[in-house]
């Protein structure tokens, strides 16, 4: 039975490229976002592209539909074995650190933090049983170094973050890997490079998502390291106006 990827947060974007990527090496994909339509647009572009694909159409944020969600996909495809984490929207934005208040990380705290720790934890019996399994998670560069001006999804990912380096640690040995990428750029093809460009009228920093769907294949194949900071030596974001 060939393996399964279950993108969580699967649009246009990173989502669509790790689901090419992987689909290459014969994965088959599970596609989870909120937007019935564009699912299966996604699904049917991957279709044609000779890949197997899936939509499960979800709420990130109500982690407490997690378990039936990894039910629904485990029962369509027979397992899950790799899960690659990176719900951002366009409605995820950066917020000064002296105008954030506790209502605007309690919007965010469900989505980047508390469904990702609920896959996890739904996933973590069959992957221990099989002694593999990959735990994937995308998240801004603001939760690796925090700057002026771009908090707000920062300390929600620096959250999640420390929690998937303990992971790591703890899984060690086990055959199950985690690791992430940190993004220090717009997603060229994402619904928050739109906005983003749509707010500001100027160029901003991308990322092409190929070359991100490529350092996760990597990272998965070689489990050498926790996480890939992409670009490399990332430039100043121009939110931060320092």
């Amino acid at each position: 039975m060939s393996k399964v990827i279950a993108v969580f947060g699967a649009g246009s974007g990173l989502g669509e490229s790790v689901a090419r990527r992987f689909g290459r090496e014969g994965f088959r994909v599970a596609l989870v976002a909120r937007r019935k339509d564009r699912l299966s647009a996604l699904t049917e572009r991957l279709h044609t592209a000779g890949i197997e694909a899936a939509a499960f159409p979800a709420d990130l944020s109500d982690p407490e539909g997690v378990p039936a969600l990894i039910t629904a996909i485990g029962d369509h495809f027979g397992r899950i074995d790799v899960v690659e984490y990176g719900p951002i929207s366009g409605e995820q934005d950066f917020t000064p650190a002296a105008e954030l208040g506790a209502t605007a990380l309690r919007r965010l705290i469900p989505l980047l933090l508390l469904t990702p720790v609920e896959v996890v934890r739904a996933l973590l019996p069959e992957w221990t049983a099989r002694g593999d399994g990959a735990f994937l998670l995308t998240h801004g560069y603001s939760a690796v170094e925090p700057l002026p001006h771009l908090s707000g999804v920062g300390p929600v990912m620096a959250a999640a973050r420390n929690y998937a380096h303990s992971l790591h640690g703890e899984l060690a040995g086990s055959g199950i890997y985690v690791g992430m990428l940190a993004v220090a750029a717009y997603i060229a093809n994402s619904e928050i490079a739109e906005s983003a460009s749509a707010t500001t009228g100027s160029p901003l920093p991308m990322a092409d998502p190929d070359d991100l769907a490529e350092h996760y294949w990597s990272m998965y194949v070689a489990r050498d390291r926790i996480e890939q900071v992409h670009p490399a030596v990332p430039g100043r974001h121009p939110a931060a106006r320092l």
